[in-house]
């Protein structure tokens, strides 16, 4: 078993209710027949997306933590694919312990120039 972390980019349209019962339906995958366990869920809510993806320009944003075995992932990921809901994923090795709170942007000062070498 490996520790995992994935991040996952809903449709916007979604609720937080309709967030969870899916984050749930994938849960069983990772932790039913292959003894896989999720550790921590972290929902960062909705986020504006640096570009446009499939026609959306923000995203429920949702960051996980899990055990499972590798063999686990193909079926998971398939899954993932399907759903029309999901946006974008990205399932990562995870080799230390991060925190899974997301961090808030940096706000740009006035006196701050767009350009490089203006004075």
């Amino acid at each position: 078993m490996r520790d995992y972390e994935i991040v996952y980019i809903f449709a916007p349209s979604l609720e937080e209710a309709q967030v969870t019962e899916k984050l749930d339906r994938y849960h069983g995958l990772l932790t039913g027949t292959n003894g896989g366990e999720i550790t921590a869920t972290d929902h960062w809510g909705r986020r504006q997306l640096a570009y446009a993806v499939e026609r959306q320009s923000s995203g429920y944003y949702v960051v996980e933590h899990f055990r499972a075995p590798g063999e686990a992932l193909p079926e998971f990921e398939r899954a993932l694919k399907l759903d029309d809901d999901v946006l974008r994923y990205l399932v990562v090795v995870n080799e230390g312990d991060l925190p899974t709170t997301p961090v808030p942007p940096v706000e740009k000062r006035e006196d701050e120039s767009d350009e490089e070498g203006d004075s």
